[in-house]
């Protein structure tokens, strides 16, 4: 069964983040690359984004899931979600390489882009707005 609570409560702090994020997303390429602070408040952002949309992933796949679904990757758990029915396929294969970029910021693999970066918080703001509204419908859905 879904914990309501927990989902909402993450809806939430996803959705305060990306309204700290949207300010940024004003800014030209040039100055938040300068701007040391404001760049590395926009990877933190970001990553505190999707980290939490795939905490609610997995929350909602091991609450409603079958136990047969392949989830190796965080990726995996954006198409896990369109497979139980919470949006389309077309949509998890929009927001699912959100996951590489968190990885990245998180475990500093290569030299992090910033171009990347500021590419990112334009589709960041786009997708997971889509992606808090179709939790919420989902949640609404089956309470």
């Amino acid at each position: 069964m879904l914990n309501k609570d927990f989902v909402l409560r993450k809806i939430k702090l996803v959705q305060e983040d990306l309204s700290r994020l949207e300010p940024l997303s004003h800014r030209s390429f040039e100055e938040l690359a300068k701007d040391f602070v404001s760049y590395a408040a926009t990877e933190r952002l970001l990553e505190r984004i999707v980290t939490r949309a795939i905490d609610l992933n997995r929350h909602i796949i091991a609450e409603l899931g079958k136990g047969n679904e392949k989830v190796r990757t965080y990726e995996d758990t954006f198409s896990a979600l369109s497979e139980l029915g919470v949006y389309s396929r077309d949509f998890s294969l929009l927001i699912a390489p959100s996951a590489g970029l968190r990885n990245i910021l998180v475990h500093e693999y290569d030299e992090i882009d910033p171009k990347k970066v500021y590419i990112s918080v334009g589709k960041a703001l786009e997708q997971y707005v889509r992606y808090c509204n179709f939790i919420l419908e989902f949640l609404n859905k089956n309470s």
